[in-house]
């Protein structure tokens, strides 16, 4: 899986925000329901339109973008 595929940068969708699959739920949305310890079954349950592939592209996403800020 790779997340270039998943996730979505559009100017006019969330103000540029990062998006799944050009959907209005973004990438910050998604890290910020695991970090305030929601689990993945719980998100899936509440938003049954995301994927396990959605949510492994967001903390990919997250991690590419942590380690182009450790290297740029």
């Amino acid at each position: 899986m790779n997340y270039r595929d998943i996730i979505t940068i559009e100017p006019d969708k969330r103000g540029g925000k990062p998006c799944i699959r050009g959907m209005r739920i973004t990438v910050y949305d998604v890290l910020e329901y695991l970090a305030s310890g929601m689990t993945e079954a719980e998100i899936l349950e509440d938003f049954p339109y995301l994927t396990h592939d959605d949510i492994s592209a967001c903390l990919a996403f997250a991690a590419d973008r942590e380690k182009s800020l450790l290297f740029a």
